[in-house]
């Protein structure tokens, strides 16, 4: 025999508030029908063992079961509801709460991406600082022209400049007047002069050159980065004029054969 499945279906769709209001009506019709079924002058009798008693029901007395069961009904329903708002209240604050954690989170991590891209700037800023400041030190590199030496004429004025410039670089005093006026007296500006006739020729070490510097002399007093030959102009200029600092304060100061 098959199951009745809407009256299951209607039987699980009713509230508890409505079950509450059937039993209720039941109760009610249990009573009326009590009442009708009992005259008001009846008398019920027990066995023995019981007492007889008499059962009477009043109108009032239904009006109050009707009041009592209306009263739970409509406190059920107070109830029912309030746990409903409550529900419902609690519901929403759990909503509001995981939006508000929703909203913070999406914050942190909008923070931490805007922290990481001004990170990420800042090296490659400070990668392309270094990288134009390299580029500009190999560019001042190549701009910076290795210095040409200095050149000098090949004639009296040339070599008393060049001798000089050596005789300042070793502290060696005398001037361009000093060291001109000693070449005309000595050799009248030739470089191979030699004098085959005095002293020193005699003893064999004629005297050479611009100043007439003899071999002695000049191996004595050389100065470092000069040739090593009484004939050349620098090299015979830079030790006579040594020699003469040495014995004389100067080659300024020599104004006759020394």
């Amino acid at each position: 025999m098959l199951k009745n499945t809407k009256n299951r279906a209607l039987s699980r769709a009713i509230t508890k508030r409505q079950k509450i209001a059937i039993a209720g009506v039941g109760t009610l019709g249990a009573a009326a029908l009590a009442l009708s079924a009992v005259p008001g002058n009846a008398q019920t009798t027990t066995t023995a063992e019981a007492p007889a008693g008499k059962v009477a029901y009043s109108s009032e007395q239904i009006k109050d079961v009707k009041g009592s069961v209306t009263d739970q009904l409509a406190s059920a329903g107070v109830k029912a509801e309030g746990m409903a708002a409550k529900h419902k209240a609690a519901v929403a604050a759990a909503k509001h709460r995981a939006a508000v954690a929703h909203d913070k989170h999406v914050a942190a991590k909008a923070a931490a991406e805007q922290r990481a891209a001004k990170a990420t700037a800042a090296k490659k800023a400070a990668a392309d600082r270094k990288a134009k400041e390299a580029a500009s030190r190999s560019a001042k590199r190549v701009a910076v022209k290795p210095v040409a030496a200095k050149a000098y004429s090949n004639n009296l004025d040339g070599w008393i400049r060049e001798a000089l410039d050596i005789m300042k670089k070793h502290d060696i005093p005398g001037t361009y007047h000093g060291l001109h006026k000693n070449i005309m007296r000595e050799s009248s500006g030739n470089p191979n002069a030699i004098n085959n006739w005095d002293i020193n020729a005699q003893n064999g070490v004629p005297s050479i050159g611009l100043l007439q510097v003899i071999k002695p002399t000049f191996d004595a007093y050389h100065v470092p980065g000069t040739a090593k030959s009484q004939y050349d102009p620098v090299a015979n200029l830079t030790a006579a004029a040594n020699y003469a600092a040495d014995r004389y304060g100067s080659i300024d100061n020599v104004n006759s054969a020394y």
